[in-house]
């Protein structure tokens, strides 16, 4: 094949044309080497993503806790809580904390 051959192909028209030989490595270079390339983009996506979540989490704690602090307006409700979470007791009173061995044999 002859260079004369060559230059008559249209993929070599094509690939030689001053456009692509520009465009080529500019879209390379965004694509990976440039501070604002796509993998960061992809790797700052997938952080929002996960902050996200984690939002959505902490929101859903909050409602919990909501919930539970106006469950413990009411005095019996606040002891209850109290000898349950922190084992705290009443004056005089003895307290049994019962455990089951969940390990079968």
């Amino acid at each position: 094949m002859s260079l004369k051959n060559l230059k008559q192909k249209k993929t070599f028209k094509i690939l030689t044309n001053v456009f692509v030989l520009i465009l080529v490595p500019f879209i390379i270079w965004m694509l990976f080497f440039d501070d604002n390339s796509y993998l960061v983009h992809q790797k700052f996506n997938r952080e929002i993503k996960d902050l996200e979540n984690t939002i959505s989490f902490y929101k859903s704690k909050i409602e919990e806790d909501k919930a539970t602090i106006k469950k413990l307006e009411d005095s019996l409700q606040l002891e209850r809580f109290a000898r349950e979470k922190y084992l705290m007791k009443k004056e005089n009173e003895d307290i049994y904390i019962i455990e089951f061995d969940t390990i079968k044999d």
